[in-house]
């Protein structure tokens, strides 16, 4: 009764007998210069799996694949490793060498060690959930103080701020 526009445009194609009539039509393509992520969002909208990518003169000039897409952003375990010590552990939070161990198996992080403050443990787990390629943060980081709960103040001993 009431179908959809890509199911009915599937079924039309199903009884194709030459390339016109099955062809998208127009041709979803992209330009040499389009950025990586204006091209894949251009794929997801228009539910496609590879795009012609055109030079300057509007002529063929390859292809872009979603697996194409997909290799850049894929990353080996010991890059996102060297990413998480580096920049999470030691240039953000400054911790030193030998008090957090992580490892990563399949872009799955596993931190372990000790820290002074709760608060840096669990910033730490957020920011090595936010490296590229990690599909999981396992943090079994310990803390030696618990920064994160806030203080009850005695209004009648609290110290007024001028």
């Amino acid at each position: 009764m009431f179908e959809g526009r890509r199911r009915r445009t599937a079924r039309e194609k199903a009884d194709a007998l030459v390339a016109g009539d099955l062809m998208t039509a127009p041709a979803v393509t992209t330009h040499e210069r389009a950025s990586l992520a204006a091209t894949a969002r251009l794929m997801d909208r228009e539910a496609v799996k590879r795009v012609p990518v055109l030079d300057d003169l509007g002529r063929l000039s390859g292809i872009v694949t979603r697996g194409d897409l997909l290799r850049v952003h894929l990353r080996t375990d010991a890059e996102i490793r060297e990413e998480v010590v580096h920049e999470v552990l030691r240039r953000v939070l400054s911790v030193r060498d030998g008090l957090v161990t992580v490892q990563v198996r399949g872009g799955e992080v596993t931190m372990d060690g000790r820290l002074d403050r709760r608060s840096a443990v669990e910033l730490a787990g957020r920011l090595a959930g936010q490296v590229a390629g990690v599909v999981a943060v396992h943090n079994a980081i310990g803390y030696d103080l618990d920064d994160t709960t806030l203080m009850e103040l005695d209004p009648v001993h609290a110290t007024p701020v001028a």
